[in-house]
């Protein structure tokens, strides 16, 4: 055997990243979100090979059947954008990530190569006050990221000082920052919205209530990993970032009960699969019940879906962790025929474009 023969044998089994990409025409990509939450689009996924549909978002009630649990996940975007300067005047911008458990908090920072350790960076508030606040250079960590101290200004008062960080691909100025939180959010701790949450509204919470669906609550702070690409060939060479995830007691009932008779459990976004299926790992390994915990769950084609039922999820970019996720739920194929579709149709791509059901 050749070792070109060696190697295409050696990664059969393995998932190229180049079989998930796709060519996105870059004006289809939402720079703001619709005036109307409800009015964006929705692209219908059936999984097993009916045709897909389009429909509006807000005729998702009318899509689902009584005794559905729709699993959302409430945490909240943190103003973790800082933009700050060194005792010189250079400017820095950290972007905070999470809380360790020493109360220092994990971010990036830019430049990290001129800060030194130990180094003030001067935080000035947002409105021209006059207050100022200071994070210092703590550590520099071997993957890039840093561990930074805030002081009791900074920890007490993040919205005085802090930015709401938007993803790297939207470029125009939000004027209303509460378009990136979801109407239901709740526990702060998010360096990025889950998107697939910024469609709904009361209104369809309550039509939603109406038809016999249930709702309940699960937490997964998001990083801002999961906008990165997979960089390597293969999807099993990546490293899948962590983020910390909590499934309270209330939410363990209704999951379970909805388990038990047999309704489907729907995941508003891939951060509430993630921890739906987090779950999904402990039951299976004889650890049901209620958690708060880091999960490092990587989702790939060939899972075995333990939880999740049913999706609601945005547009995800190309040859990502989340594409990968969506594609062991309803197939490659099928998912990029989809993508097709909806480019095809002018859908809106990522954090503010429109959403796909998947059943």
């Amino acid at each position: 055997m050749t070792q070109d023969q060696h190697d295409r044998t050696a990664n059969a089994t393995r998932h190229a990243m180049a079989d998930f990409d796709y060519h996105l025409p870059p004006e289809l990509i939402a720079q703001e979100p619709l005036a109307d939450r409800e009015a964006s689009r929705l692209l219908v996924l059936p999984r097993d090979g009916r045709p897909i549909e389009h429909r509006v978002f807000r005729d998702l009630p009318d899509l689902l059947d009584p005794g559905d649990l729709l699993v959302v996940n409430d945490s909240r975007v943190i103003p973790a954008r800082l933009l700050g300067h060194r005792e010189t005047g250079a400017e820095v911008e950290i972007l905070l990530l999470r809380r360790e458990e020493s109360g220092l908090w994990r971010a990036l920072a830019r430049p990290t190569r001129r800060l030194r350790i130990d180094e003030r960076i001067v935080i000035p508030a947002r409105t021209a006050d006059g207050d100022e606040a200071s994070a210092i250079l703590r550590e520099k960590l071997d993957d890039g990221q840093v561990l930074v101290e805030l002081d009791d200004s900074l920890t007490t008062d993040l919205d005085h000082f802090g930015r709401v960080p938007l993803p790297p691909y939207i470029t125009h100025h939000l004027d209303d920052d509460e378009r990136y939180q979801t109407v239901y959010s709740a526990q702060k701790g998010s360096a990025a919205a889950p998107t697939a949450g910024l469609h709904f509204t009361q209104e369809i919470f309550r039509r939603l209530e109406a038809r016999g669906v249930g709702r309940t609550s699960v937490t997964l702070h998001v990083g801002l990993d999961t906008f990165r690409p997979v960089n390597e060939d293969f999807a099993e060479d990546h490293v899948i970032h962590q983020e910390w995830c909590s499934v309270p007691p209330e939410a363990w009932e209704a999951i379970a009960a909805a388990k038990e008779h047999g309704s489907r459990v729907v995941a508003v976004g891939t951060t509430a699969a993630r921890t739906l299926e987090t779950l999904g790992q402990r039951v299976k390994a004889g650890n049901p019940g209620p958690f708060s915990d880091m999960t490092g769950i990587y989702i790939t084609p060939g899972y075995e879906w333990q939880m999740v039922d049913a999706l609601v999820t945005n547009f995800h970019l190309p040859k990502s962790t989340l594409l990968l996720m969506i594609s062991a739920f309803a197939g490659r194929d099928r998912v990029l025929a989809a993508y097709e579709a909806a480019i095809a149709e002018r859908y809106r791509f990522f954090s503010f474009g429109d959403a796909m059901l998947m059943l």
